[in-house]
């Protein structure tokens, strides 16, 4: 990183070429791009979280062509719920099962991940 923040410093560049635009903008960049230097707990990519929102994309995708809004906005709730599910330390499998057994036990009854996180 030193390395490459010495080059951007030292490269000679017009403001606005390709280059110049593009230098300015890492060093704009700078303090985020760097940021995971300062804290281990901060990943060097953000693989998973593009491989957590990869269903959503898919999914949109497919309902793009969807016959029925409801449905689609159906989807997408379920969509967060799961993906809230997993961020909340929940096997999401067992969210929509328990939540079904809290719905059928108690009949609008409404169980959000965060509420079995803790149970």
């Amino acid at each position: 990183m030193d390395a490459l923040r010495a080059w951007l410093d030292a490269t000679p560049a017009l403001p606005k070429s390709l280059l110049g635009k593009a230098i300015a903008y890492a060093n704009g960049c700078w303090p985020g791009l760097s940021r995971f230097l300062d804290d281990a707990r901060i990943p060097l990519d953000n693989n998973a979280a593009e491989r957590s929102m990869r269903g959503l994309v898919v999914g949109r995708k497919n309902h793009h062509v969807s016959k029925s809004q409801r449905g689609t906005e159906v989807a997408a709730l379920c969509y967060s719920l799961l993906e809230s599910a997993k961020l909340a330390g929940v096997d999401p499998a067992a969210y929509l099962a328990e939540t079904t057994r809290r719905a059928i036990a108690n009949p609008g009854a409404v169980t959000l991940p965060h509420d079995l996180a803790t149970a």
